[in-house]
Order: C-alpha cells, then structure tokens, then sequence
C-alpha cells in the first residue's frame, strides 16, 4: 500500500496568488467593462440590427442559472458531488451566455428605461440596485469557489459557497423579476 504524501493535495501560496491576482484582475475588468458599456458610453443602436429579442433570452438564463444553483445544491446535500459538480459548470456556463448576451443587447441598444411610476417604481429601483451590488460578487466568488473545489480545498470552498449561492440565486431571481417588471410596467430604450 503506497502512502499519499502529505503535501499531495496542498497547493502552493505562490499558486494561490497567482490565482488571486487572476480573480483581481478579471473582476475588476469585467466591471469596469460593464461601467463603461453602461454608464460612460453612449448607445450609438446600429441600424438594421434588432436585438430586442435577448431581455427574454437573458430572463430565461437567468432562470435556468437559478434553476441549476438550486439542484447543484440539493446534489451535494445528497452527497451526490459528480451530479452537483455537473450543475455548478452549467450554471457557471448559463450565467456566462447570460453576461456575453447581456453584452450584446446592451452595446447595441443601450441602457434599457423603466418607465412605471410611483410605489412600483420604487420597488423596481430597489430591487435593481441590490441585484446590481451583489452581481458584483458573483464572478470573483464564482471563481474562488471552482479554484477551491478543483484544489481539493472543500473547507474554503464551503466558506466560499456559503456566501456565493445566496448572492448568485438572488441575482438569477431578481434577473427574471427585472425583466417582468420592464414587461409589466412599460419600458423605453435610451
């Protein structure tokens, strides 16, 4: 019987700071990206190009990234880590599609504008700004957590998981609850 070293599944620090600078970087342009697209620059819709479509399309990944969360975590409940590992990349990968789409709508058509008025306004507003503030966490977090799981390193992870899956289903959720209320309550285009 041949006895696994000690230092087999320990990854070493300069690895996880390598790692962390990774997750630093790709973060920060990520939402300096989004910052820009959204706030700096100016829609500038290409003619001929009708993408109004992609707001159903991001609400459905959304949904579907929701979805998938939820099973990842009755999985792993069950002590099922193969079928939980499964959902995870696919959630991972939906919420992904969503950013790349989200990307594009919003590039092409710019800033989307609610137009309800009163209480529903409000209650539109707040939830957008939570559901923006703690998207901010989803991509860093979403990335510790693989780095963690695939280092082996399931107590970081679980840390990790433990404030990342609240966060990332209340993003999904309130992704689809936005689109509704858009729907519902009338919208413009910038």
């Amino acid at each position: 019987m041949s006895a696994t070293p000690a230092h087999a599944n320990v990854v070493a620090p300069t690895t996880d700071r390598r790692f962390y600078l990774f997750n630093a970087v790709v973060s920060v342009l990520a939402l300096g990206f989004l910052f820009w697209l959204l706030v700096v620059r100016s829609a500038r819709p290409d003619a001929g190009v009708d993408l109004r479509f992609l707001p159903a399309v991001n609400a459905s990944l959304n949904a579907l990234s929701g979805c998938l969360l939820s099973l990842g975590f009755i999985f792993i409940k069950q002590k099922k880590p193969h079928l939980h590992r499964y959902c995870m990349v696919a959630a991972f990968a939906s919420s992904g599609l969503f950013l790349v789409s989200y990307i594009v709508y919003h590039y092409v058509h710019g800033d989307t504008k609610f137009t309800g008025e009163g209480a529903i306004r409000a209650i539109y507003f707040a939830i957008l700004v939570s559901h923006i503030l703690l998207s901010t966490l989803i991509v860093p977090g979403a990335l510790a957590a693989f780095w963690f799981a695939g280092t082996r390193r399931f107590v970081l992870h679980k840390k990790v998981t433990r404030l990342l899956l609240p966060a990332w289903l209340y993003v999904s959720v309130t992704g689809v609850v936005i689109f509704f209320l858009l729907r519902s309550w009338g919208l413009s285009a910038a």
